[in-house]
């Protein structure tokens, strides 16, 4: 269980704040206990969700530790490019859906290399896949902003310098 003022991965929502945790009886009159979160980079909105909510991922934000780790590991990242449309972005949603940070490295790395080539060749990536990406990086940013109490617009430079840093080791 999570405590007031904890910092947690929401399903596909991202980083949320537990604001307060209370109880309210339902329309059988049993007692249910509810999160009430504060996503992060969305002040207007407001969650409440039954603490017991099996049916969104709701976990701890990682580490700094472990976010230095996956940073330092991203070169050897593997790629996991899938020709046919339909079932690319079927995975690739799935793993955004996992609110696990390696998944959405994996569809980063891979979506941006396939960019890279696509724009040596003068094409574009699919739409799609351009914003699966973006929906990878904005989570993958907003959590490692929170992590390491810096803007999510800082996270790429961030990303990039300590990258840097581990291959001139």
């Amino acid at each position: 269980m999570f405590n007031v003022n904890d910092y947690i991965v929401y399903g596909t929502t991202g980083v949320c704040q537990v604001l307060e945790i209370r109880k309210e009886k339902d329309e059988n009159n049993n007692e249910i206990q509810y999160y009430i979160l504060q996503p992060v980079y969305n002040k207007t909105m407001k969650i409440k969700t039954p603490v017991d909510n099996d049916k969104v991922i709701m976990r701890s934000v990682i580490t700094k530790e472990k976010v230095l780790s996956l940073i330092k590991s991203m070169p050897e990242q593997e790629t996991v490019w899938i020709e046919d449309y339909r079932k690319r972005s079927e995975a690739y949603k799935a793993a955004l859906r996992t609110a696990n940070c390696q998944e959405w490295i994996k569809i980063i790395k891979t979506l941006y290399q396939k960019k890279k080539e696509k724009t040596a060749e003068g094409k574009k990536l699919m739409k799609a896949d351009e914003e699966i990406m973006k929906a990878a990086e904005k989570s993958l940013h907003e959590e490692f902003a929170v992590v390491l109490d810096i803007s999510p617009d800082e996270v790429p430079p961030f990303i990039l310098k300590h990258i840097s840093s581990a291959i001139s080791e």
